[in-house]
């Protein structure tokens, strides 16, 4: 069995209206972790990730990045208990 991690992340900044979502959307279905990702009103992006260690480590860092439009000026994550709820990446109904 695979020792499964979860993180939540918020990142603050440049994050509207640069296909930030999609991004984190893409990336989150590439490195194979399980989650969502939604926008926290104007200058926040939030997202929970599920997955093995290494691939929920990464994907931190390319949420961190973000994609080459966006401006990261803020993150933060923290660790949670996994629950296992997620089949696949997706976005969420912002808030």
């Amino acid at each position: 069995m695979t020792d499964n991690v979860r993180a939540h992340i918020w990142v603050k900044g440049r994050v509207q209206g640069v296909g930030f979502r999609a991004y984190v959307e893409m990336a989150g279905r590439q490195i194979g972790v399980t989650g969502w990702v939604r926008n926290v009103g104007y200058e926040t992006v939030e997202a929970v990730a599920e997955g093995e260690r290494a691939d929920v480590e990464q994907f931190i860092e390319v949420v961190k990045d973000g994609p080459p439009a966006s401006r990261v000026d803020e993150a933060r994550v923290e660790w949670e208990t996994v629950t296992g709820e997620f089949r696949e990446f997706g976005v969420k109904r912002s808030m």
